[in-house]
């Protein structure tokens, strides 16, 4: 009998899981296993403020997939295009080279992309959080703008260099600001004409975190956003809420309510979208994200499955028709249950629904402050802390990638940090989607159309 060939797009949360979980529950005989993906490590997003800072390095975050998967075969580049009838996953490796991966069974978890709007300057001048060279180039840029405040004589510069503006209430926006703030005022210190207690006429170091929205990050409730909000206004961050950008420049910030700052680094980490990939597919979406049923199946294609931040899950666990949030607790799990599903479709067994019931939020907001809600238990402080980061080091997927991650926050909670530049792109100004890993997606008879073409070739 030939094997099944099983196709995971996406080396994230959920692909991941999946794989690990195909390769544990299936023998070489039964299937063969293809993840496609442009970067051999899973990246564990929720730390990324914490790269950004220097807290931990990029390595830390970086959970080998070749250390995970012992038998799974990784193309090295991003899918452009599905074609559920031929059963073709059309791929551009990192080559640029494009191939056709047949499949009898496809796993859809290629994941999402920073979510931007129609701004002015947007796209040109700001940066975001959503990958492992982004935080790396904003921890450069961040320490650049201190160097250069320092050296300057000119009081117009030095002041649009120390005003930071980080977009987004939510978790990424939240410890993005609460992580980098803290990483100025220590750097501060080590610069005798930007240090307080040195130069009268020092200009502060000035964070801004705005959002849109009425509250701070909702989902933790009104006692911990508010506990929350506190930690960061105490800290001398100033909070902008129902305000969001009108206009981004090389230089100034305006916002939506009349307001012009000058400032020179935004971060914008004001939510995320779909992977384009979904729209290369003829299937129905929900919110931009693919509907799928309880089993992630993707009706009406047969042995397609989805998941993840780009699929939109239904939550058993909530009801009245309540979508999974896009995050990595729920991601890692459908991978797991996607994983069964396949084989159960492989060995002609009952398919089993997606059910899992959040076991809580947490936000680190560096040093000792922090605010998490396990199990619905309200805690901040060092407790929270020490919950936030002992689920982390239980998220992580090696018992390498959780002795780095430890051995970090000891070294920097012990001997602190040296605030250095590597020089990554610092004579090139990168913008919003240099990071990202997109591509040309394909239309729906672009598709069928490359489809065709590399069959023909074999």
């Amino acid at each position: 009998m030939e094997r099944a060939r099983i196709l995971i797009v996406g080396g994230g949360f959920a692909g991941l899981e999946c794989a690990r979980r195909l390769e544990r529950k299936l023998s070489p005989a039964e299937a063969e296993i293809s993840l496609v993906t442009p970067f051999s490590y899973q990246l564990y997003l929720p730390l990324l403020p914490h790269v950004a800072a220097g807290v931990l390095t990029p390595q830390s975050v970086a959970v080998s997939l070749r250390r995970s998967l012992r038998r799974t075969h990784i193309v090295p580049g991003g899918a452009i295009g599905v074609d559920p009838a031929a059963k073709v996953c059309v791929v551009r490796k990192i080559t640029d080279e494009v191939v056709a991966q047949k499949y009898d069974y496809l796993v859809l978890a290629p994941g999402s992309v920073t979510r931007t709007f129609d701004i002015p300057g947007l796209t040109d001048y700001a940066r975001g959080m959503k990958t492992l060279a982004e935080a790396a180039y904003v921890r450069d840029h961040v320490i650049a703008q201190l160097d250069l405040a320092s050296a300057t004589p000119d009081q117009r510069e030095r002041e649009s260099r120390l005003q930071f503006v980080v977009v987004g209430g939510g978790y990424a926006g939240t410890e993005t600001a609460a992580c980098l703030q803290r990483l100025t005022t220590a750097a501060a210190h080590r610069y005798p004409r930007l240090d307080a207690r040195r130069i009268k006429w020092h200009r502060q170091i000035k964070w801004h975190l705005i959002d849109i929205a009425p509250k701070l990050m909702p989902e933790l409730g009104d006692a911990l956003g508010t506990a929350a909000l506190e930690v960061l206004r105490e800290r001398g961050i100033e909070v902008s809420l129902g305000v969001s950008v009108a206009e981004v420049g090389a230089e100034s910030v305006k916002f939506t309510d009349g307001r012009v700052l000058p400032c020179r680094t935004l971060i914008w980490t004001a939510g995320v979208a779909a992977s384009p990939l979904i729209a290369t597919l003829d299937a129905e979406t929900v919110r931009g994200r693919i509907a799928v049923t309880a089993e992630m199946r993707v009706p009406p294609f047969e042995g397609v499955f989805a998941l993840g931040d780009a699929a939109a899950v239904p939550d058993l666990a909530k009801g009245d028709g309540a979508m999974c949030p896009p995050t990595a607790q729920h991601s890692a799990r459908q991978g797991r249950t996607v994983a069964n599903n396949v084989i159960a479709a492989l060995r002609n067994q009952p398919l089993e629904p997606y059910y899992h019931k959040d076991l809580g939020l947490v936000v680190d907001l560096g040093g000792k402050d922090a605010v998490s809600k396990p199990l619905g238990v309200e805690l901040r402080g060092v407790p929270a802390q020490l919950v936030a980061r002992g689920y982390h080091l239980m998220a992580m997927r090696t018992n390498a990638a959780k002795f780095r991650v430890g051995a970090n926050w000891l070294l920097n909670a012990t001997a602190g940090d040296d605030f250095v530049r590597t020089g990554f792109l610092a004579r090139q100004p990168a913008r919003l989607r240099d990071f990202e890993y997109t591509d040309a997606y394909l239309t729906r008879d672009q598709v069928k159309e490359h489809t065709q073409a590399l069959l023909a070739k074999g």
